[in-house]
């Protein structure tokens, strides 16, 4: 069982205890994963009415966290993406033999924010797109980068904005973030749900998700909304 595994059961619990506190003391010194500012992509969707996108980048936590942030998402639902249904269930998906990856999907209106705009926070904020099968101290492949397209034109953005990417060499490594055509989308269990922001003081957001919420305000201020948009219109409660 991987580290993100144990973290979680943790953090699930009614209240931190001893143990979990100590567990996250030897965590690295640098919070979640450093922004990178990179330039928008040269090409861009063309789209019109309600859209779709499924994204992976890690704990899905932090990604669903920083994209009901931003303005013009409708809705952002952690689930999972890559394997059958079958085994779309956290208990399955955590031993990474699933063929899932955590995934969030994103529905968002084209008129207030476009798709190459959700791959720039994406590859700037959300996550580090040169980590393989891993996103800071989660290992294992239900943790890679991907970005699961819902349309041709989307696959076309996504693919050349990670060559634009790479020629500009903005990161120290290439981008090891693998594109495909989404199969399906299965929705986490509730538990999941909104979970940055019912539990933002617990260690494991705290330390590594709320820098990225906190990322998109300065980074793209002018996407960043205050209210979160949750999917089940929760209080929250630390």
């Amino acid at each position: 069982m991987s580290r993100r595994t144990l973290s979680r059961l943790s953090l699930c619990a009614a209240t931190i205890g001893a143990l979990a506190v100590a567990a996250f003391a030897t965590a690295p010194s640098r919070a979640a994963e450093d922004a990178v500012i990179i330039p928008p992509p040269a090409t861009d969707a063309q789209e019109s009415g309600i859209k779709t996108a499924v994204l992976a980048g890690g704990c899905f936590w932090g990604v669903q966290g920083v994209f009901q942030h931003t303005a013009g998402v409708v809705s952002a639902v952690s689930g999972y993406s890559g394997g059958n249904k079958a085994t779309a269930d956290y208990s399955m998906v955590s031993t990474g033999t699933t063929g899932h990856a955590e995934s969030v999907e994103i529905k968002y209106n084209p008129q207030q924010i476009s798709y190459g705009k959700i791959l720039q926070i994406f590859f700037s904020v959300v996550h580090d797109p040169t980590q393989l099968n891993r996103q800071g101290p989660d290992t294992g492949s239900q943790y890679r980068s991907a970005i699961f397209t819902t349309s041709d034109e989307q696959k076309k953005v996504a693919d050349a904005y990670i060559a634009q990417l790479n020629a500009a060499k903005v990161y120290p490594k290439p981008i090891v973030t693998k594109v495909g055509a989404l199969q399906a989308f299965y929705p986490a269990e509730g538990y999941h749900q909104d979970y940055l922001t019912l539990h933002p003081n617990q260690p494991y957001i705290a330390y590594n998700d709320i820098p990225k919420v906190e990322n998109l305000k300065k980074i793209f201020a002018a996407n960043y909304i205050e209210k979160p948009t949750l999917v089940n219109g929760s209080k929250v409660t630390n």
